[in-house]
Formats: structure tokens, C-alpha cells, sequence
């Protein structure tokens, strides 16, 4: 047989494009549009429904950036169509098919009720199928005019990325405003030649299937009338029933589909516009949910659903409705789908918390996995604290985007740094946004690393990143696809389904340990570093508020304690996690909008624990601890004057007048205070940190070197940061001014001033106190750098075989070598509040108050010694998406703590982070909580969520080993019981002699409730 192929799939081709897919709809009458542009920012239904309309004609420019056009489209249903199904259809001007990031639209009837969104790829609305013709519509279409931020590809700086920088020129042309009759025969041969075309070019050139297709695909073209599409329809479906009908192979590969659509939380638009987002998607959704009864729809993010619940009633009412009937599947369990690596371990807690909480008291329904497709990486502690809150699986995707190398499973269990293991699935068909296309069932089959294990996958389907959510299209592809010979098998099911069939046929799947590290967007553990800061400042006064609180209440006759305060402030911490937000990687609107948040947020925790505090009663200055560990430091009273004071971990102290057996003696640029001896050189670095103590100089080279190195990123500017960064740098070496500062005897500090690039300046104050050996770096930086990145390096003369970086409830170690290509993959990666090296006998810790990113090397000098070196990455300058990102005023303290075991780190880590409160109060005669024990570490202290006066209490063994001690509380005790992370009951704890004996194993997070006698 001659090879006819190309002649054939050209044929088909274009009858396709050019005649089949025009007939799909198969008459249309233009509506009767008016228009009214709402002024400022969006209006209620009610406001536009008032508001003066004028008339408005197809192909007219409209909607300026960040604007809503309110259009009113009237019409009346042609007697003939009777009995036809009748769409309303409507093209704002879209550009291109993707939905998130450009004009969208929500269609109201005249009551206020919202029907269903229009988006590119999803432009119709139902009208009816009228028994007599005749009916009269009336709509109201809310649209918003979203500018495209990546029409040029991430390749061109915009300022459209806030509305007080975009202008106000129209950005789109109204295309069409239609009613129209949907020919459903042409639709389903639409379909039919989608998903046999797709199938046949992704089956291999030697397989019979092909063939089939192909010649099936031929004759089904010769049965077309090209003058009369709609009528020769039916006999061309006729010609592709049998190749449609024939079964899968029984050994095909299974792929559950589950309706998905992934509406970022803030992005390359505001929050405002997210609401919005949610209500049109969730309108479609539900909408689609009516015609097809086997649709199922998984949704995450319970903040989203808050919002539609607030703000749209009715799509809320239609919501619930398709719960009870078991097509919408709430899934995740968080308040948002936050980022994998930098929110602390409590927020996450608190995300897996109120999510749960809010779908349980909602919906009846505690969902069973973490859903996670689009975080850029994911930290190691994510399989403890998930099973905690009762989930039995995690989903992730974004892995697929490595850089270097292809992580190996799909299917597999996920170890933590406890040893907690969680039943892990990351789909590969390699998106979270599938459509069934024969190149992604293609791409499912090839990718699949169980082979062999196990025989199904999931996909979940639907427009995504910015909403839109599953098509009709998409599901009649799903159905087509169910049972098809050359393709694998597609059901469509709710993720616990496939979470326990999976499970159930490959139990002893692979086990991949620790953290799941993505090979890209490593840049965003430092772009926007006033969000990230606000952010950690924002964590740690929620602890700081919730412990006075709660002693407050416990100690204060006539306290109240904040309950539903504290929830909207972590609940609005927890909003800004989201994995676009505290990243950094949206638009400038949203970080603008993000930093007034978070002075917001501070400003009432302040309120509320000096509020709490001044309830303790007045008469004496005191020192309020928030940390978990004894504190012996100079801090500054009230008036500015150093002072020395003792304070036990969680509790306070009086402001007594102590002195520190060692002071600190200031000789120029040195610094000694017995503990440590540290000379600032000319040039402003380090030349030398002698620890006192282990009689060792602590440096291999100049320490606090600042580099600023070029950082033009491939392709993503606010995500990534490319090796090659490291090639191109100058070094930070001609300061302004070197000054000592203060030679006060508990703190002795020297300025250094620098000016560098175009017109930035950076002071740092080199701070060394009495009685401790840790060394301060108070930064204050005016930026105004673009597409750089500053570092600040220590090198250590230590021979370190892995560096250790705190992350939540615990820390990972990495190696310092670069033997593999993981390694190597690793230059730059995440951390919390400090980061460890050392060798056996000595450590060195870096220390931070609001810096995540940092990357650690090891050289050997021509001495023979090794030196380790720590850099934290400060600050940079992308411009895609926001070209004024990190310009500005930023500051923030790190340090160098020489000779630090883990344990020390943690206590320093903590103290950076929980500055020593002074405060006219008379204060708690003793804390609420203490421990007895090494490396059991309260993480937080509150009262019960419900109301009952219950001490909850959060512990975790925070070095690494195993870790007993007593836990005694500064009330009479009646009981205790072990509870998750939802504060339900798991087990009875021991109460012996006053106090409970906790016992755990390395990085175990405990949660006890305490029964107050």
C-alpha cells in the first residue's frame, strides 16, 4: 500500500478547521449590547444594575487595565429554534486560549443570579431548549479587563502590573455578542476527530492502530458534504463509530481524571481579582456539573471558598449542592496552597487547621490529602505535620519542572525527617492543567515510572493558573477516551478513590527521603524580601500575642481572651503564603498590597500583646520572654540604655540592675568580651573572629563579604536564579566610613557605611555584647540595583562534611560536596533561621531575622586546611513581573555565632527572631509553660480553639536525637490528653507529680491539651 499519510492528515486538517468546526453553531441573531464602565474598583451587582447604560457595537475597544465594563445584552429567542439547543456567545476580544490572565466575565440574570463565566476557550452560555421559541434574555455581564502580563513571554519589563502604573487605554475589542443554536451533531463530530487525530499521530509509525485511524479518518472525510456540514454529519460520525468503539488493550495503562482548576490566590492579578476569579470558575464548574452527571471536581484552598461564600450566595448555595451530590470533592485541607519551603512550622500547622476546620464545619467533609500541585519545592516536614492532621496522601506536580534532573517515581511513599511516611502521587502527565489531548495521554503512558508496580495515574483536568476550570469539551474528550484501543483507559473519580486503588496495587512502592527539592524558581526564597519579612516578623508576634494571651488569661481576672482576633490575623498570614505571594513572583500590586497587610497585622498584634501584657497588672518594669529557652542578654529598656538581664524561657523578669561576670572591651575596631575576639579590618570585612573559648580563629577569609553578582536568569526573572549568576560579580570592598560606635561594657559596636552600583548604600552595625559570643550584622539597605543579587559570605575554617538549615519543626542536612549531579543541582537552597556547619568538636551557625535563600561550598586551602562557606543571599532586583522589585528601604539583622552546637543555634535562633519585650507590667509570678530537658521545644502556647479554657501546647525535639523531659505548667493541672493537630483527642497523657513526661523521638512534634484544675 502507497504511504498516503500526510496527504490524508492534511485533508482532514483542514475540513477540520475550515468547514467542520465554523458549523458548530448552525444559526445566530446578534444580542442588543449596552455598556457601562464602572468607575474605580469593582461594584455590586446592585450598583451596576442602577447604573446608565449606552449603547455599545461589536468591534469597539474597551476596558482599560484593571478595569470592569458592566455590558447588558438583551435578546429574544427566534420562534423557529424551537425545540434547538440556544447559547449565548460571547468574545470579549480574547487573546489567545489561555483564561487567567486576561479579559474574563461573569453573566448575571436580571435578578442578580450568576449563571456562568465566559472565558476564551469557554465562550458559550445555556439559554434554553424553548418547546415554543420566543423567550426573551436579559443579561448582565460583569467584565473585567485583566492586561495580559505575559504577552511577551516574560521577555519584556511591563508596567502593568499595577493599576497606578498601567494607564488607561483600552486593551480589548469586543467580538462577538451572540445568540446562537449549538448543532450538537457537528459538536460531537468535532470531538470525534480531535480525539482520533490526536490518538493517531502520538501511536508509533509501525502500528496497525495508526493505520486504522488514518484511513478511517479518510473515509469519514468522503462521507462529508463540505456544502452541507450539519446535514452529512450523522453519516460521518456513522464512519468513525467503529474505530471509536473498539476496546482498550486489558494491560492499558489507567489514568483517573478529576476536575481541577488551579486558581492562584494572587498572581499576575490582585486578590480583589481572585474573588472574582472564584466566583466565575466556580460558576462554570457548577454549571458543568448539571449536564454531566459522572463530572467530578476537586477543589483546594479554603480561603477561596470563604471568599465566594461572603460575596456570592448563590454560587455558594450551588456549591453545597454539588457536594451533597458527590460531583465536588474538597480537597487539600489548607487555607491556601501555600509555599512548600518558607512558611514556618506553625503556619503550616495552622493552614492544615483552619483548612480541615473549614471544609468539617462547612461541608460535613474532612478531606484526606494534601494538594500541592504548583509549590515550587517542598520541605521535608510536610509527611508529620500532614499525617497529624489526619491525611493519608500528598499530591504534587511541580517537580516535573527540574532543571537538571528527573525525579524518579510517580508513585511513591514520602519520608520525612521524623521517619513519618505519607502515600505520595506526582502525576506524569506532567500538568496540572490537562485537557486530554493525545499528546498528554501520550506523554502519562511514556512518563510513568512504575511500570511494572503499578497501572494507573492521575490527571487533573481543566483551565488552570488563573482559573477558567474544566469544559465540556474536556469531558467529552474524558468519555471518548473512557475504553479506547491505542490509548490509555480515562475515569473520571475523586482523588481518595485513586489514592486507595493505587495504594491497594503497589503498597511497597518506592520510599524517597527528605525533601523534595525543586531544580528551579530558586530564586524565590529571596525575591521581594519586605514580603518574606513581613511575613516572619508576622509568625513570630502571632506566638509572641497567643503566649501573653493565653497567660493573660490564665493570671488576669477579667481578661478576654482574643479568640476571633487572633484567627483573622493568622488567617490572613496564612492568605499571604500563598505560593505567589510570599515567593515574591507576582505582580506589584500584589506585594504593595501584601506589605500594608502585613504593617496592618503588626500593628494589631502589637496592640494585643502590649494589651495583654498591661492586663498582668503595672508597678514594675519587666522582661518578657517569648522564647522557648532561658535567656541571659543585654537588651535595651525603654530608654534606649543597654542592660543585662536573666528570663526564663516563656516567661518574664524584673529589669534588675545585673552585670555579666565578662564585659565587652572595644580597642579601636576590635571587639572582645572574653567569649569572642572580632577585628574589623579597613575595609570593612572580618579579618579575623577568635573564639576565646576553643582558642581557634574561626575564619578562613574575609568575613561579611558582601558581593553583588549580575542575576539575569534564563527565563523566569523573579523565580529563578541560573548557575552562571556566580560567573560575573564585584566584591564590596572600598567602604565610606568604618566607625566604632558605641564602646559601651555590655555593647560594643562598629559602623560600617558603603555606597556601590547606581546609588545604592548599604550600614551595617557590627554588634558584639556582653556575655554572648554571637556577632550582629544590623543591616539597613537602600536598593536601587536592578537584575543583581547582593551576598553576604562567612568562610569558615571547618571542615564540614554537610551544612544544616533549619526548616520547619526541625533541619535538614545537605552535603557540601558536589559528587552527583543532585548535588551539584543544589547551589542554592532554603533555610529558616539559621544555618549550621561544622566538624566534629566545633560548629559555626549563621543566624537571620527575615533571609531564606543561601548556598554553602567548601574549598581546600594550599595550607592543607578546608574552608566552609556560608553565604546568605540579601536581597535581588528581577523586573518581570515587577519591575520595581526590592527597590527601596530594606532592614534586617543576621549573625555569626562561633562555636555553636545545634542546640545553641536553635536557643540563638529564637532569640534573633523573639526580641526581649520591656514593658511596665507586674508580670506572672512564674510561666505558664516550662520544660524540663534538652531538646524538647515549645513551639506554641494557646488556649483551645473551642472555647473550653484548654491549654494547648505544641513541643518538638528540635536537635535531631531523642529527647525526654517533664513539662510543667504555672497553673494547677486536673489533666492531659495527646491530640492532633485539630486539637481532637488521640490518647490520654500521664500527669505525674504536677507535670507531664514527654519522651520523643528525633524531630516528633507533639500537640497536648491541658486540663486546667
Amino acid at each position: 500500500m502507497h504511504d498516503e499519510s500526510r496527504r490524508i492528515e492534511e485533508r482532514v486538517q483542514r475540513a477540520h478547521d475550515q468547514r467542520i468546526k465554523p458549523a458548530i453553531y448552525a444559526a445566530t441573531v446578534p444580542f442588543e449590547v449596552e455598556a457601562w464602565q464602572a468607575p474605580g474598583e469593582p461594584v455590586s451587582f446592585e450598583e451596576a444594575a442602577a447604573a446608565r447604560y449606552t449603547p455599545f457595537a461589536m468591534d469597539t475597544p474597551w476596558g482599560p487595565p484593571w478595569g470592569t465594563t458592566w455590558f447588558r445584552m438583551r435578546g429574544r429567542v427566534p420562534a423557529e429554534w424551537a425545540g434547538r439547543r440556544v447559547e449565548a456567545v460571547i468574545d470579549l476580544g480574547f487573546v489567545g486560549d489561555w483564561p487567567g490572565n486576561q479579559a474574563e466575565a461573569l453573566v448575571h440574570l436580571a435578578d442578580g443570579r450568576p449563571l456562568k463565566a465566559v472565558n476564551p476557550l469557554n465562550q458559550y452560555v445555556p439559554v434554553a431548549n424553548p418547546a415554543d421559541g420566543g423567550e426573551e434574555i436579559d443579561y448582565l455581564v460583569e467584565a473585567a479587563s485583566n492586561p495580559d502580563i505575559l504577552k511577551d513571554n516574560f521577555s519584556k519589563v511591563t508596567p502593568m502590573g499595577d493599576k497606578l502604573t498601567a494607564g488607561s487605554a483600552p486593551l480589548y475589542t469586543f467580538q462577538r455578542a451572540d445568540l446562537a443554536v449549538l448543532d450538537e451533531e457537528v459538536f460531537h463530530l468535532d470531538l470525534d476527530l480531535q480525539v482520533l487525530r490526536e490518538l493517531m499521530v502520538h501511536l508509533p509509525e509501525h502500528e496497525p492502530r495508526r493505520h486504522e485511524i488514518l484511513h478511517a479518518l479518510d473515509r469519514a472525510m468522503d462521507a462529508l458534504d463540505l456544502d452541507d456540514v450539519s446535514g452529512s454529519a450523522a453519516a460521518v460520525r456513522e464512519v468513525l463509530a467503529p474505530v471509536l468503539a473498539k476496546p482498550a488493550n486489558a494491560s492499558a495503562h489507567t489514568i483517573s481524571g478529576v476536575g481541577h482548576a488551579h486558581i492562584d490566590s494572587a498572581w499576575l492579578w490582585p486578590i480583589r481579582e481572585t474573588k472574582r476569579k472564584t466566583s466565575r470558575t466556580f460558576s462554570n464548574v457548577t454549571a458543568l456539573a448539571d449536564e454531566y452527571d459522572d463530572f467530578i471536581f476537586a477543589c483546594s484552598q479554603a480561603q477561596q471558598y470563604e471568599w465566594v461564600r461572603d460575596n456570592y450566595p448563590h454560587v455558594w448555595a450551588r456549591i453545597q449542592e454539588s457536594v451533597k451530590k458527590g460531583q465536588w470533592a474538597p480537597v487539600g485541607g489548607m487555607w491556601v496552597e501555600a509555599d512548600g519551603n518558607l512558611p514556618g512550622g506553625e503556619a503550616i500547622a495552622r493552614q492544615l487547621i483552619h483548612g480541615k476546620r473549614f471544609f468539617i464545619e462547612h461541608f460535613g467533609v474532612e478531606t484526606k490529602g494534601v494538594w500541592l500541585p504548583d509549590s515550587f519545592g517542598y520541605t521535608a516536614a510536610y509527611p508529620q505535620l500532614a499525617k497529624l492532621a489526619g491525611n493519608d496522601w500528598f499530591l504534587t506536580q511541580k517537580i516535573s519542572w527540574n532543571q537538571t534532573n528527573k525525579f524518579p517515581h510517580h508513585t511513591f511513599w514520602w519520608e520525612g525527617i521524623d521517619g513519618t511516611r505519607i502515600f505520595t502521587h506526582f502525576p506524569p502527565v506532567d500538568t496540572y492543567n490537562a485537557r486530554f489531548s493525545g499528546e498528554e495521554m501520550d506523554r502519562a503512558v511514556r512518563n510513568y515510572s512504575e511500570k511494572g508496580g503499578g497501572q494507573r495515574s492521575l490527571a487533573p483536568f481543566g483551565w488552570g493558573d488563573g482559573g477558567g476550570g474544566p469544559t465540556r469539551e474536556i469531558m467529552e474528550r474524558a468519555r471518548r477516551l473512557a475504553n479506547l484501543e491505542g490509548s490509555p483507559k480515562v475515569v473520571i473519580e475523586h482523588p481518595d478513590d485513586f489514592f486507595a486503588q493505587a495504594r491497594a496495587e503497589y503498597p511497597d512502592a518506592p520510599v524517597w527521603v527528605g525533601e523534595l527539592y525543586l531544580e528551579l524558581h530558586r530564586a524565590t526564597y529571596t525575591s521581594q524580601a519586605r514580603t518574606k519579612q513581613g511575613n516572619r516578623r508576622s509568625e513570630h508576634r502571632l506566638r509572641e500575642a497567643e503566649l501573653w494571651a493565653t497567660t493573660a488569661a490564665l493570671h488576669a481576672p477579667g481578661y478576654a481572651y482574643p479568640y476571633e482576633k487572633l484567627d483573622r490575623l493568622w488567617k490572613t498570614v496564612l492568605l499571604h503564603q500563598f505560593h505567589d505571594i510570599l515567593p515574591g513572583s507576582s505582580i506589584a500590586w500584589v506585594h504593595r498590597e501584601a506589605e500594608a497587610e502585613y504593617a496592618r497585622v503588626a500593628e494589631e498584634l502589637e496592640a494585643l500583646t502590649a494589651e495583654a501584657v498591661a492586663a498582668l497588672g503595672a508597678g514594675a518594669t519587666r522582661v518578657f520572654n517569648t522564647s522557648p529557652f532561658d535567656r541571659a542578654e543585654v537588651v535595651r529598656t525603654s530608654e534606649g540604655a543597654p542592660a543585662y538581664v536573666e528570663v526564663p524561657a516563656n516567661g518574664s523578669a524584673p529589669l534588675a540592675d545585673a552585670r555579666p561576670a565578662r564585659l565587652v572591651k572595644t580597642e579601636g575596631r576590635v571587639l572582645d568580651n572574653g567569649l569572642v575576639r572580632v577585628e574589623v579590618a579597613e575595609d570593612g570585612t572580618l579579618s579575623s573572629v577568635y573564639d576565646l573559648r576553643a582558642r581557634r580563629e574561626v575564619l578562613g577569609d574575609k568575613g561579611n563579604l558582601l558581593r553583588l553578582h549580575t542575576d539575569l536568569p534564563n527565563y523566569w526573572d523573579a523565580w529563578d536564579i541560573d548557575k552562571h549568576y556566580n560567573n560575573r560579580y564585584t566584591d564590596l570592598l572600598e567602604p565610606t566610613s568604618v566607625e566604632v560606635v558605641s564602646e559601651d561594657p555590655l555593647l560594643g559596636a562598629v559602623r560600617v557605611t558603603r555606597s556601590f552600583g547606581k546609588g545604592s548604600t548599604i550600614t551595617q552595625t557590627i554588634t558584639l555584647r556582653a556575655g554572648s559570643p554571637r556577632i550582629d550584622f544590623e543591616t539597613d539597605i537602600d536598593w536601587h540595583e536592578a537584575e543583581k543579587i547582593l551576598k553576604a559570605a562567612f568562610p569558615v575554617d571547618v571542615r564540614a562534611a554537610h551544612s544544616s538549615a533549619e526548616i520547619q519543626f526541625g533541619h535538614v542536612q545537605r552535603p557540601t560536596h558536589t559528587n552527583t549531579s543532585w548535588e551539584a543541582a543544589r547551589f542554592e537552597v532554603s533555610g529558616h533561621r539559621w544555618v549550621h556547619v561544622g566538624e566534629p568538636g566545633y560548629g559555626v551557625a549563621v543566624i537571620n531575622d527575615s533571609t531564606y535563600g543561601h548556598d554553602v561550598s567548601r574549598t581546600v586551602r594550599e595550607d592543607g586546611g578546608t574552608t566552609t562557606t556560608v553565604r546568605l543571599s540579601l536581597v535581588r532586583a528581577p523586573r518581570i513581573p515587577d519591575p520595581e522589585a526590592d527597590q527601596g528601604r530594606h532592614r534586617f539583622t543576621y549573625s555569626l555565632l562561633p562555636g555553636a552546637s545545634i542546640q545553641d543555634t536553635v536557643a540563638e535562633g529564637y532569640s534573633l527572631n523573639l526580641p526581649l519585650r520591656v514593658a511596665d507590667a507586674s508580670g506572672a509570678s512564674e510561666p505558664v509553660i516550662s520544660v524540663d530537658g534538652d531538646g524538647v521545644t515549645v513551639e506554641a502556647v494557646k488556649l483551645a480553639d473551642d472555647g473550653s479554657g484548654d491549654v494547648v501546647v505544641r513541643l518538638y525535639e528540635s536537635g535531631g536525637g531523642r529527647a525526654q523531659g517533664v513539662l510543667r505548667t504555672g497553673f494547677p493541672l486536673a489533666g492531659a490528653q495527646v491530640t492532633d493537630l485539630l486539637e481532637r483527642p488521640l490518647e490520654d497523657a500521664a500527669v505525674e507529680e504536677g507535670g507531664v513526661p514527654v519522651s520523643l523521638r528525633p524531630f516528633q512534634v507533639l500537640t497536648l491539651r491541658l486540663r486546667r484544675s
